[in-house]
């Protein structure tokens, strides 16, 4: 891969009625990647909230790094990661959620260490430490994390978390379904790279409450795992192909 400063970085946001946290995210956002190359792709997931016009008029100052595409209807969190990875031009996606408890200060270095890595590297992922979350949902994710983690042993305590880079064309050939996002980690070992972690520290939500209940993260998971599971035991290396002339 690259070297940094060759980097182009696509920030993948994916949010529903987060009219009131944008404006602090997208500042934060700027101050982070002082220095680098990217781009800011807010997807909009069918808000219902202003939303969409605080999007427009925060981009009026911000020369085309940001960028709002908006789904007519809400489609899930993982079909918004997934339209702001196919809108994405950066050869690096990071993603982080929309809601600020992801911070974005954390974004440099992921991509910098999945960089380092080296062409073996698919992905560096945040780990949180000092989780937030209510009681209740620590708790839904602590057994999800340990279910997922006895079946597919992808070797990650926390693939929940937002904050993740990877490379692009890498991003785009991942099987999806609705829940993908969660287990990055898994598929990316499934087309024979590495995994990277970096531990982050979570953040108290600023404003609004969380658009994605408990059933939504944990126990519908459940069957999403073993499609995981089939997935990774139903892969076949394809051979390198090469032109003869």
């Amino acid at each position: 891969m690259a070297s940094a400063e060759d980097i182009f970085i696509s920030i993948v946001v994916p949010c529903r009625n987060e009219a009131e946290n944008l404006p602090l995210l997208v500042e934060e956002i700027d101050r982070a990647m002082n220095g680098r190359r990217y781009e800011a792709i807010v997807v909009d997931d069918g808000s219902t909230d202003r939303t969409g016009a605080v999007l427009a008029e925060l981009a009026k100052s911000r020369n085309g790094r940001l960028r709002h595409i908006r789904h007519e209807k809400s489609a899930g969190q993982s079909a918004a990661v997934r339209s702001g990875v196919f809108a994405a031009k950066g050869n690096v996606v990071a993603t982080m959620d929309g809601d600020g408890q992801n911070n974005p200060a954390y974004i440099p270095a992921l991509v910098d260490l999945l960089i380092d890595a080296g062409p073996s590297a698919g992905i560096a992922a945040g780990q949180r430490m000092k989780r937030t979350d209510t009681s209740l949902k620590r708790l839904a994710s602590r057994f999800a994390n340990w279910l997922r983690q006895a079946i597919l042993r992808d070797n990650t305590r926390d693939t929940g978390c937002g904050l993740k880079a990877v490379r692009t064309d890498l991003f785009r050939q991942l099987p999806y379904f609705d829940g993908w996002h969660r287990y990055l980690p898994a598929l990316v070992l499934r087309e024979g790279y590495g995994v990277k972690h970096l531990d982050v520290v979570d953040r108290e939500r600023r404003h609004g409450k969380s658009n994605y209940g408990i059933l939504d993260r944990g126990l519908r998971g459940i069957l999403d795992l073993y499609g995981v599971w089939w997935l990774r035991r139903r892969r076949k290396v394809v051979p390198k192909a090469t032109e003869i002339k």
